[in-house]
């Protein structure tokens, strides 16, 4: 069942799209385009935490676990506003919506780094509402603006995504040096959302008077002609009505749902346990912060490429299994290389950055061919995104308790690999074509 009012919105949203195609080519171009800027703001807000953890736990006083909730909290945040965001939506509209998730990303910057104890926290849960904002409508607006070609602009945005994330993780420990802690480190990303907030202003601007000069013509074209013509070449008298085999449960009750919920939970709970402790693992085997640092921009740079090429593989054999088994078989291979032999750590890096670049790109294009319309492309991707969130911070977590608890590094590895190994078994069910 779908909300009456974000059905209205997505057909003006479409009917916005529409009329935007019609004006300028290159401006329309450009307008579309903007998602891209949205999507590297995406994951740096995150991705700078890692390489610094240490001084944050340093400063604060806080130890494995406490660092654990914190890198859990943006995954808990994720959970709670992804279900949300489609009331959100239905009101003021996804444009609208983006905007406001770029605004609360750039409070929540500057908050976290500026706000003393408290606001660690409180600026850290403003970061995942925002992001998850942006996480819900992102794969939503590609598909809307993009429709002929989703696993690709699905590509190019997850690349975007990923590029955000490896220039964070690579920057954060020189900033945090070159400025005097980790506060005007993080305090920096702050303002590219803030930046692309401006661009995507232009953006709302221009969707609000397209949408009022085609409503005011399609008022005045029902008045002018109100029957029916059979004889008109410009309409025709017959619609064309494409009937599609659909599962008319509802969304939580049908298996593929919890398949790519699942996907979805498990690959970022790979993507964020590397992202918050990669750093730490690969220092205590004898590697320096600059070092750590560089092992993390592997492991999340390269996730450009896979993310780029992962796409040719989505409709081999006519399903998505192909695809998802390669993105998910490396972070397996990399789980037992960091544990078994951690001082080949770049080998893993490289490794596992392959197959968590291809992994998010497998993740969203599902969610977006697996819904129907819209309304429940939409309500998929806030039950996907706020499920699985909720169980990717177990990784996290987890990590960091369990390094607490043992004094080392290799059992959180291994939950690391389980976690790993369980993503390729649901990537069998998740890949099969929705019937």
């Amino acid at each position: 069942m779908h909300d009456e009012r974000y059905e209205k919105t997505a057909e003006a949203s479409t009917t916005s799209r529409n009329g935007m195609n019609g004006m300028n080519g290159a401006t329309s171009a450009l307008l579309a385009a903007l998602i891209f800027l949205v999507a590297l703001n995406l994951r740096p807000a995150i991705a700078a935490v890692g390489p610094v953890l240490t001084r944050i736990g340093g400063d604060m006083g806080w130890g494995e676990s406490v660092l654990g909730v914190l890198g859990a909290m943006p995954l808990w945040a994720f959970a709670v506003v992804s279900p949300l965001v489609r009331f959100v939506t239905a009101r003021i509209g996804a444009d609208r919506t983006i905007l406001v998730a770029l605004l609360v990303l750039a409070a929540g910057d500057a908050t976290r780094s500026f706000g003393g104890p408290v606001g660690v926290w409180l600026g850290t849960v403003a970061v995942g509402a925002g992001i998850a904002a942006g996480n819900v409508l992102v794969p939503v607006i590609a598909k809307r603006d993009y429709a002929d070609h989703v696993p690709m602009a699905t590509g190019v945005y997850s690349a975007c995504i990923t590029t955000g994330s490896a220039v964070a993780g690579l920057t954060a420990a020189p900033l945090a040096a070159a400025f005097g802690g980790w506060r005007p480190a993080l305090a920096i990303w702050a303002v590219p959302p803030l930046v692309v907030a401006l661009l995507w202003l232009s953006r709302v601007i221009r969707e609000r008077t397209t949408s009022m000069t085609e409503s005011s013509a399609t008022e005045s074209s029902a008045t002018a002609d109100h029957r029916p013509d059979e004889g008109s070449a410009g309409e025709p008298a017959i619609e064309s009505v494409v009937h599609v085999p659909a599962d008319d449960r509802p969304l939580w009750c049908r298996p593929m749902t919890w398949y790519v919920t699942l996907f979805m939970g498990l690959q970022s709970a790979a993507f964020y346990t590397m992202s918050n402790w990669l750093p730490s693992v690969v220092t205590a085997v004898g590697f320096s912060d600059s070092v750590a640092g560089v092992h993390l921009f592997v492991f999340q740079s390269l996730g450009i490429l896979s993310g780029l090429l992962i796409p040719t593989l989505m409709r081999a054999r006519g399903n998505q299994i192909c695809a998802a088994m390669t993105a998910s078989v490396p972070m397996v291979v990399a789980g037992l290389g960091w544990m078994l032999l951690p001082r080949l750590s770049l080998l893993w890096s490289v490794i596992g950055g392959m197959g968590q670049g291809a992994a998010l790109v497998v993740a969203l294009t599902l969610i977006s061919l697996r819904g129907r319309t819209a309304a429940e492309t939409v309500a998929l991707s806030g039950m996907a995104q706020s499920l699985g969130y909720l169980l990717a911070s177990i990784g996290p977590l987890a990590f960091g308790t369990l390094a607490e608890l043992s004094g080392g590094w290799a059992v959180p590895l291994v939950l690391f690999t389980a976690l790993a190994s369980l993503q390729c078994v649901i990537a069998v069910f998740a890949g099969r074509e929705r019937v």
